[in-house]
């Protein structure tokens, strides 16, 4: 079975607290992008039940195998529910350590499809709370629509933007950013916007009002990703930010931008919002 999970970008994100499970409480808008990673899993019969053969591919993922969501997904999946042996590809395309919770998609989708192999043994809210227990980004690829996401990421709300036929460009300056370490930078406070009533109006409204609490702090340490975001605005955005935690920048524009060429290593990704109508290349 072959699924393509999806990125996504993050419209405003507010730390509003830290709780006493020692996450923190947040208030974002989660957009599923057409930028997708690829992912494949096979029946291996010949191999010993709950082995996993997995074969990475595309972009390099840092850190050990043994630690990528993907395989931290099939361990939960199958405390839960005895697997045969599995032969798992996955086609990395989504950047790492760039807010916009490639490897939270891929641990979701394997989730997804390994109770759609299996008879669906789990309903959804037995999967919810696997994906919760794996990231808090997670619960939010079950859905894969805009949602205002409060809570640690587990509370989901339907959300009607208004954003349709605007030109959305995305830059990633191939910074690596820690979450861990962009959450040690982060002072909580009450947000000044209720952002939930201010990201309904169209993009042109936010400026000023729809924020992201890392931004600040990962343009201090990272000048790639200020320059990412001048770059932006300098073409014309309406409405520019930073995703997640970093480093991916994003700009949203009324019609398609002319952007000068980019440093050879940095990403660029394009769509046409609320429109299939993507293409990702490096570089320019």
């Amino acid at each position: 079975m072959v699924v393509f999970p999806p990125a996504k970008i993050n419209i405003g994100l507010q730390i509003t607290g830290k709780r006493e499970d020692g996450y923190h409480n947040l208030v974002s808008v989660f957009y599923p992008l057409d930028l997708c990673d690829v992912l494949e899993i096979v029946l291996d019969e010949n191999s010993p039940v709950g082995s996993v053969k997995f074969h990475p591919s595309g972009l390099a993922v840092n850190g050990k195998p043994e630690h990528n969501l993907v395989l931290q997904a099939i361990r939960l999946f199958h405390e839960k529910h005895t697997l045969p042996g599995l032969q798992v590809y996955l086609h990395k395309v989504i950047p790492m350590g760039a807010g916009m919770g490639g490897g939270s998609s891929d641990a979701t989708y394997t989730l997804r499809v390994l109770n759609d192999l299996f008879g669906k043994p789990f309903g959804e809210k037995e999967l919810f709370a696997m994906a919760l227990q794996l990231g808090s980004d997670c619960p939010f690829f079950l859905y894969s629509k805009p949602c205002l996401v409060e809570g640690r990421g587990e509370v989901l709300h339907d959300l009607r933007l208004d954003v349709a036929s605007y030109y959305l460009v995305l830059i990633n300056p191939g910074v690596h950013v820690s979450t861990a370490e962009a959450f040690a930078m982060i002072k909580p406070k009450p947000p000044e916007f209720h952002l939930g009533e201010v990201v309904v109006l169209a993009p042109e409204n936010w400026n000023g009002r729809v924020v992201n609490d890392f931004e600040e702090p990962m343009m201090l340490k990272y000048s790639e990703i200020r320059t990412a975001l001048d770059l932006l605005k300098d073409s014309g955005a309406v409405y520019a930010a930073m995703s997640g935690s970093g480093s991916t920048a994003y700009g949203i524009f009324a019609s398609k931008p002319t952007l000068p060429d980019l440093p050879k290593h940095w990403m660029k990704f394009e769509q046409v919002l609320n429109k299939i109508n993507a293409k990702f290349t490096e570089g320019h």
